[in-house]
């Protein structure tokens, strides 16, 4: 594969020059250079500075549901603050709560885990990184098929491994088996799954769970980190499917990855877990009880009873995110320019600018790149998303509704409204 093989000699050969404002060399770790900042914390950094300066802002950056936290899972939270549930847990999470995750495993996926195989962490991010920083050495690689959420590759590189990048656009956003084989290397250490996508919303079936199993069992020593946070979140006819199901022989190299933030609008009680081999779990929690020993104790009883209480809010949820996510689609696939598939899970749009780059805005600027495109979103039509360069994929930006209806229907109307302001530049002057 050209592209995972470009990303892997650049990372072997170079450091990247990449540097925080204020990041001194004197006291930063080298490893530091060659991580990113989040481009989506980043774009809604941005858009709430503009916002504090009086404009209006509609932020569709955000990975964030706008709902509320459900009331019962709410009480459950308070009820442990009364209880006096307010003190250190053991390190992979509560006795409650693993026992709530493996009971979910088995109901909702068919998976069979004890409780020692279940860790829990602040939040699926930190039960991932946790999982690279354990496992990798310097030089050990781990494949990622692009676009891919903005964190992967960086945690990657944090944890001492190499990030491979498998370009899926040309294949529906879905890597395909043959991509995978051109991919792996007796260095490959992980393959990293998201389905559904952040930020594509798109959905592995399974058959193409199998296509992939069937390229893995002839690489044993290749992993998965099966990241399942948007489990919950899928649309009309599609079916969820998760790897150590689909394929059950891969089971003893799986970490399946899942949590609350996304599902049940916990984004803020930061309570993720992690589900597979004995080993790797508790290699997980070695990493842990050394850095946040666990995440909340009051966070875990809420988790506890969100796995284990009514769950019929769900499809309220799902209802209402698939009559923005249509809103979304109708709106900006009628602009010239733009063009957006249709996602089946998550709550993102990942929509084509191709039709837009080298036209010039009113001001005179010429948009070169989604990055261009995103600014002017933001700083013309007070939108804000983020370019398809920070999930590795040009030209591109991500439209998240998770956000107020009214606002996604205002945010589209501004974007129409400012793609048509822009110019088209024939080529001669685009090369100038």
């Amino acid at each position: 594969m050209e592209i995972a093989t470009e990303h892997r000699q650049r990372d072997e050969v170079s450091v990247a020059v990449f540097f925080t404002s204020g990041m001194s060399m004197g006291i930063v770790a080298r490893r530091m250079a060659s991580v990113r900042a989040s481009e989506t914390k980043a774009m809604t950094a941005r858009a709430a500075a503009l916002r504090a300066d009086g404009k209006s802002i509609i932020t569709l950056s955000q990975g964030e549901p706008d709902f509320e936290t459900p009331e019962h899972v709410r009480a459950a939270g308070r009820h442990a603050i009364d209880r006096g549930f307010t003190r250190y847990t053991a390190v992979p999470g509560t006795l409650l709560l693993r026992e709530a995750i493996a009971a979910k495993l088995r109901r909702d996926n068919g998976l069979s885990v004890t409780v020692d195989q279940i860790v829990v962490g602040c939040g699926a991010k930190q039960v991932i990184f946790n999982a690279l920083f354990a496992s990798l050495d310097p030089g050990d690689e781990v494949v990622i098929p692009a676009p891919c959420w903005v964190s992967y590759p960086e945690m990657v590189r944090l944890a001492g491994g190499l990030p491979v990048i498998v370009s899926t656009v040309a294949t529906g956003f879905k890597l395909t088996a043959e991509a995978l084989e051109g991919s792996l290397t007796e260095r490959t250490k992980w393959l990293m799954l998201n389905s559904p996508c952040n930020p594509t919303g798109v959905v592995y079936s399974t058959a193409e769970l199998l296509a992939l199993a069937d390229v893995l069992a002839r690489w044993p020593n290749v992993w998965i980190i099966s990241d399942d946070i948007y489990e919950k979140l899928v649309y009309d006819r599609t079916r969820f499917a998760t790897m150590a199901a689909v394929a059950p022989a891969l089971a003893s190299r799986t970490l399946t990855v899942n949590g609350l933030s996304k599902s049940h609008a916990m984004t803020g009680w930061r309570v993720g877990y992690g589900a597979g081999p004995l080993d790797i779990v508790k290699a997980i929690s070695l990493i842990q009880s050394q850095t946040t020993s666990h995440t909340s104790s009051i966070s875990q009883h809420a988790a506890a009873e969100a796995l284990n209480g009514d769950n019929g809010f769900l499809e309220q949820f799902r209802e209402e995110y698939r009559v923005r996510r249509d809103i979304v689609i109708e709106s900006l696939n009628a602009v010239p320019g733009l063009e957006a598939l249709k996602p089946d899970g998550a709550f993102y749009v990942f929509v084509s600018c191709d039709g837009l780059i080298h036209s010039q805005a009113p001001s005179g600027r010429v948009i070169e790149t989604d990055v261009d495109l995103a600014m002017y979103f933001l700083e013309e039509a007070g939108v804000a998303v983020v370019p398809g360069s920070g999930f590795l994929a040009s030209p591109f930006f991500r439209v998240s509704y998770a956000s107020a209806t009214l606002d996604i229907h205002v945010a589209c109307l501004r974007i129409a409204a400012a793609c048509r302001r822009l110019e088209p530049m024939d080529q001669h002057a685009a090369a100038r």
